[in-house]
């Protein structure tokens, strides 16, 4: 069993045990700051019983008109909590506060070779809507899921591309 809590400035000195996972992007702190001051709601962590953290999403409302939306920015479970429900509890957190702020979509880089990362996200609804060429450091390739929300009754926002981008070519 978990709480869900809004993520602090001093909780950045206890994620890291998360952030060692091959899929997991580690960003500065100056960069987590700025999420944290700019969209304080978004971003929410997991607590056990003793209060460690286990788990969190890192997020922000973005675009302009049919293309405001939420963006998952990062989200990890510790390894020693993953299957258990946290990860879905995470993406729907996401989505509803997407809902909250008027979003079209929902939407995140997921990295091709994380299967299970994809498969969760498909299970919750997301589509592949994009594959972008090379967007992690090292050159690894990203699909760019989607998931429509209710704003977007004709589903237009998720219609795939049928071709790959650049990742030079993506603005995030």
């Amino acid at each position: 069993m978990t709480i869900t809590r809004l993520f602090t400035p001093l909780d950045l000195f206890n994620v890291n045990m998360i952030n060692l996972d091959q899929y997991t992007e580690n960003y500065n702190i100056k960069f987590y700051l700025e999420h944290l001051g700019r969209w304080p709601d978004i971003c929410i962590v997991e607590e056990n019983a003793w209060g460690n953290i286990v788990g969190y999403h890192l997020g922000k409302v973005e675009g302009e008109v049919d293309q405001w939306h939420g963006h998952v920015t990062a989200i990890s479970v510790s390894p020693f909590y993953r299957r258990m429900g946290l990860g879905e509890k995470l993406m729907k957190y996401a989505r509803d506060i997407s809902e909250l702020n008027g979003g079209n979509f929902v939407d995140l880089y997921v990295r091709v070779s994380n299967r299970a990362g994809i498969g969760m996200y498909e299970s919750l609804g997301y589509i592949v809507y994009r594959h972008i060429i090379g967007y992690y450091a090292e050159g690894e390739d990203a699909y760019d899921m989607r998931l429509a929300l209710s704003r977007d009754r004709d589903k237009k926002s998720v219609i795939p591309l049928k071709h790959s981008v650049k990742a030079e070519d993506v603005v995030t």
